[in-house]
């Protein structure tokens, strides 16, 4: 059976691994966005704070996938709940960075003046600070979704959702004839769907970051 074929063949189940995957690597994304810019606005102000939350994100995605997720197994189970929490931490670096680093570049005179104008520290920070560091931190965004569309295929080592059920049933088949053929499907499947994220990122950049800002 070649690869088209195959393809046609299974369509079906390749169609629900795929949005499997995507769901989960939303999912998580969406978790690591909001816990990484709260730990960016807590710690941006104070240089130890903002380098200790750089180097503990750090060291959390230096961490093999699969040893973190074999770690996980006894803790949460197999499943889900391995995949969100591993994909999670792996997604806090690029998030937590750039939101460090768009904060501390606004314009302090913008600050200053949203304080003459009686606005409280909040309000500062959620309707000057944050917007301005919107861009930094989208591509924080782009960066740990590109990464986490190809560690969520090693969930499918504790019996997680996704297209690397599919990688991983052929690489424990090598020989047979459709092996490659999985393996083929599992990773061209992550690669569309990542090109496809990307792509809707591109968008929300363009409709939310005005164009003079655009690096």
């Amino acid at each position: 059976m070649n690869f088209w074929d195959y393809l046609g063949n299974r369509h079906e189940q390749l169609l629900m691994d795929a949005y499997q995957h995507a769901s989960a690597v939303f999912q998580c994304m969406v978790l690591a966005t909001v816990i990484g810019v709260l730990i960016g606005v807590v710690t941006y102000r104070s240089g130890w704070a903002s380098g200790l939350a750089t180097t503990g994100t750090s060291v959390i995605l230096t961490v093999p996938s699969l040893a973190m997720i074999g770690l996980l197994i006894p803790v949460v189970g197999l499943g889900v709940p391995p995949t969100v929490v591993a994909l999670t931490l792996y997604g806090l670096l690029p998030i937590v960075r750039n939101c460090i680093v768009g904060l501390r570049g606004v314009d302090p005179s913008l600050v200053d003046a949203a304080t003459g104008i009686g606005m409280s520290r909040l309000a500062r920070l959620v309707r000057v600070e944050l917007p301005l560091a919107w861009p930094p931190i989208l591509t924080g965004i782009r960066i740990s979704t590109q990464m986490l569309m190809g560690i969520a295929a090693i969930a499918a080592y504790a019996s997680g959702p996704g297209l690397g059920n599919e990688i991983f049933r052929g690489l424990g088949s090598l020989g047979s004839s459709n092996a490659l053929n999985q393996v083929l499907a599992g990773t061209l499947g992550i690669v569309v769907l990542a090109l496809l994220f990307d792509a809707v990122y591109v968008l929300v950049g363009r409709l939310t970051i005005p164009r003079g800002t655009r690096v």
